[in-house]
């Protein structure tokens, strides 16, 4: 059994009451998993403070209280450690309690608004087909090598990543690729993990509603690379003008990729097509399955990320052209009508607008785009009207409906996003807020060759609605009404 002087290694202390040579069986920050001889880390949280639990922890037997502020009166026999910061406390306990799992294997971190999911997900697949073993935790899924497990948060919280991390390590996993989301980086999720690289893709208008201030948002994700060590690598996006922020204050080595500028890893679109996209990358050419400008940038970034890894260039390249696209990003269906359904994760207007531009670039002119698109409620508000005029500007018709509401009035939401349809564009919308019925009015208005851009959701099989989570698959439900219109 580990002893707490043991996990409280590296942790900053402000003032110890009691002896921390004392066995420890588990630590957790939730007072109801608290049982004899565990842990208790007392973590002041935006909804629940968990400084308010403390006596009920040490009632069920807790032998150990870590926490920002010491209650005015101590129990015998218990012992109270005060740290700067509960939360980093936690991260670095995590990992000691777990063994440091992340130093016995390569993990990397992926940063940034769009492309998260689909670089962690893709560098799985290629070093999988490359024929190693592989961890994965993303917001879709958490994989230890060819385990899958659900995934609640994009960044899961420190005992969940070290406890993964520990299975990998038992696993003989040899790479680790890692959503980093700027909550799991401000809530430090991250700390104490050892990372053998960091890649930020882009970053645009997105968690406004928790971070304040674009620059705060930018600051707590280039706090990612600020922390990587010097051995790290840290792969940026320079076409994106945050790309060199992040790497201001780095002590990792420094590599860039672009399509537009000069980079250590350039790529070119020379074909963009429904089946895929040919790509140039640095000197050689290779086919891709996946499509859009957008998963050019994602793929240049896969490439440089797996040479920095050890791979040699000509099995990256042909593991690239097997690779396809991840769930519900860019996910189509054509049905025997010759109508395409795009489905896609797109919830920023960022990413929206890289979608429509993706799918107009394609198409002859000839076809019809139709999209869908609704605005998740208790979030950033300020990107909703943005929303509404992308989708009106870049779409020959738009459904407008509801995503997740949550504890919103799914109308109220609606309203918001269609106040930034431009006069020219009114006549191009609709609003039901049924999104089922949004999705059944679109396939009823397409006709043959034309396109359908279901955005918003992507890979979420779940609609929530005040507190509650109901089955809703955009995928499933639009192949439905697909067939129902072929009969």
């Amino acid at each position: 059994m580990i002893e707490l002087k043991e996990i409280l290694y590296k942790v900053i202390l402000n003032s110890v009451v009691g002896s921390t040579s004392v066995p420890v069986n588990n630590i957790d920050f939730d007072s109801r998993n608290i049982s004899l001889n565990d842990v208790f880390i007392a973590i002041p949280g935006t909804l629940v403070d968990g400084h308010k639990y403390i006596d009920k922890a040490i009632e069920q037997g807790a032998i150990a209280v870590i926490c920002e502020q010491l209650p005015k009166k101590f129990i015998n026999g218990v012992t109270y450690v005060q740290v700067e910061s509960s939360s980093q406390a936690l991260a670095v306990m995590a990992s000691n309690f777990y063994g440091i799992p992340s130093e016995n294997l390569k993990l990397v971190g992926i940063t940034g608004t769009n492309g998260k999911t689909t670089v962690a997900t893709l560098l799985y697949e290629l070093f999988k087909k490359a024929g190693y073993k592989v961890g994965l935790l993303s917001t879709v899924k958490i994989l230890v090598d060819r385990n899958e497990y659900k995934a609640t948060h994009t960044t899961p919280d420190s005992l969940t990543i070290n406890r993964y991390l520990k299975q990998m390590n038992e696993e003989g996993v040899e790479f680790c690729f890692m959503e980093v989301s700027s909550h799991g980086i401000h809530q430090n999720r991250t700390e104490g993990l050892y990372f053998e690289g960091g890649i930020f893709t882009n970053l645009s208008h997105d968690h406004l509603d928790y971070h304040k201030s674009f620059a705060e948002y930018r600051d707590v994700k280039k706090s990612f690379f600020d922390k990587l060590p010097p051995q790290a690598f840290a792969l940026i996006n320079v076409d994106d003008k945050n790309g060199l922020i992040m790497v201001q204050n780095t002590k990792a080595r420094k590599y860039t990729y672009a399509l537009k500028t000069y980079a250590d890893y350039k790529a070119q679109i020379l074909e963009n097509q429904f089946g895929g996209l040919l790509l140039k990358l640095n000197d050689s050419e290779v086919w891709a399955r996946l499509i859009g400008s957008f998963n050019a940038y994602n793929l240049v970034a896969i490439y440089g990320a797996a040479e920095l890894l050890g791979l040699e260039k000509e099995e990256i390249l042909r593991l690239i052209s097997e690779l396809e696209s991840v769930s519900g990003r860019f996910q189509y269906l054509v049905s025997d009508e010759k109508i395409t359904v795009i489905i896609d994760y797109a919830h920023t207007p960022d990413a929206l607008q890289n979608v429509l531009e993706t799918v107009n670039s394609i198409r002859t002119n000839n076809e019809e785009v139709i999209t869908v698109v609704g605005c998740g409620g208790d979030r950033d508000k300020t990107k909703r009207s943005k929303m509404g005029k992308i989708a009106s500007s870049l779409s020959t018709k738009v459904v407008f409906t509801s995503d997740n509401p949550r504890n919103e009035v799914p109308e109220k939401i609606i309203k918001e996003i269609e106040k930034g349809v431009e006069p020219q564009n009114f006549k191009k919308t609709m609003s039901i807020v049924d999104r089922k019925q949004a999705i059944k009015t679109a396939c009823q208005l397409a006709n043959p060759n034309d396109i359908i851009l279901i955005a918003g959701k992507g890979h979420e099989t779940y609609q929530e609605i005040k507190g509650e989570r109901f089955e809703f698959n955009d995928f499933k439900i639009a192949r439905e009404f697909l067939k129902q219109l072929q009969k």
